[in-house]
């Protein structure tokens, strides 16, 4: 009897689970973005460089916590020894702590909250300083690099929460105790950039300010895996492909189950799925990401529904590229374009900052 009972519970569990994934179905969304999608036949040179460095990755061995921490100490040196030409300074950003990075002539009225990547799990301020330093010099301003608080040592909420204080806190406070912001973005890559795609959803929703624009570097929008390049890219991602491998045999509804159980969150939330939110009404959003990773297919997604529903979204794509090739520095023909079409973004989006705050102000 117990047997029958057990196996009666895990038919209706499986039954429930397939009904919540059709539900967060995207597929009407998967046709090609009409936007910048960049020509190139091979990679640049430089591109082998890059690729030693994920197989350096990719070789971290160990289990468990001490992985995990080897991971942390591997992305934390990654920029070690980079030319970055800003300053840093500590700072708790409504009770976070994160960094000011600052670039020689950055406005500190102008500002910019970098939420990083790592899945969550690793990735720190300081990973992520030859981001935000380049964020800093090419805008022209002051960059907050958050190290919110990571799993698995902390529910996923945490890390929303902290995301969501750091937000409020960048509208009145700047670098030096400078005040109000004068214009200010939200930015972040893979993990990071989920985050970013969720405070511009939420921001609406609790009628704060929004920031006034939002880039978003091969995000995660969809935390259900839903997107059919989860499996046709995992051979051309070399960073989430090796991560990934093991999940392909696993099947979608237990992975589900899974992620809820980790997460502790549904993952058809917009709070950790914003694709499948509501996208009206959005601030302007720039989304960057490879034709070659896993995450090509959320991108195109969330920008899909997003310009169905009304918001000036807009993809932008480069073949052959690593995931967050951004991170890898200057080095990278691709990574010097990306750089600069997000500055003209950004820039696009500064003179309706400043009309609104003049507006406000008279």
């Amino acid at each position: 009897m117990i047997f029958w009972l057990v196996v009666a519970g895990l038919v209706v569990l499986w039954l429930w689970t397939r009904a919540q994934l059709r539900r967060a179905e995207l597929g009407r969304f998967d046709l090609p973005v009409v936007g910048h999608v960049v020509d190139r036949a091979a990679p640049s040179e430089a591109q082998t460089g890059v690729l030693a460095r994920t197989r350096e990755l990719a070789s971290i061995g160990g289990s468990g916590k001490n992985r995990l921490e080897r991971l942390r100490d591997w992305m934390d040196r990654a920029g070690d020894g980079q030319e970055q030409d800003a300053a840093t300074e500590p700072v708790v950003a409504g009770g976070v702590p994160g960094e000011w990075v600052v670039a020689p002539g950055a406005d500190p009225k102008r500002r910019i909250l970098y939420l990083h990547g790592g899945g969550f799990m690793v990735g720190s301020a300081r990973s992520h300083r030859l981001v935000t330093s380049t964020l800093s010099r090419l805008a022209g301003a002051a960059v907050l690099s958050l190290d919110y608080r990571l799993l698995p040592e902390n529910a996923r909420i945490d890390g929303i929460t902290d995301c969501r204080n750091a937000y409020r806190f960048i509208l009145g406070h700047g670098p030096d105790r400078t005040g109000p912001a004068d214009a200010v973005f939200v930015a972040g890559d893979s993990a990071g950039g989920n985050l970013t795609l969720m405070l511009a959803a939420w921001t609406r929703d609790e009628g704060l300010r929004p920031p006034d624009g939002a880039v978003a570097l091969s995000p995660l929008a969809d935390s259900t895996m839903g997107s059919p390049t989860w499996q046709s890219n995992q051979a051309t991602d070399p960073i989430l492909g090796p991560a990934a491998g093991l999940l392909r045999w696993i099947p979608r509804w237990l992975l589900f189950l899974g992620m809820w159980a980790q997460q502790r969150i549904h993952p058809c939330h917009p709070r950790v799925s914003p694709a499948l939110g509501d996208l009206s009404g959005l601030p302007p959003i720039l989304i960057q990401a490879s034709g070659a990773e896993m995450l090509l297919g959320d991108a195109r997604r969330y920008a899909n529904k997003a310009q169905a529903a009304g918001s000036p979204v807009r993809l932008q794509t480069w073949p052959h590229m690593v995931h967050v090739w951004q991170l890898f520095g200057p080095d990278l023909d691709e990574t010097r374009e990306a750089y600069a079409e997000i500055a003209a973004f950004l820039d696009e989006c500064v003179p309706r900052a400043i009309a609104a705050e003049a507006r406000t102000a008279g």
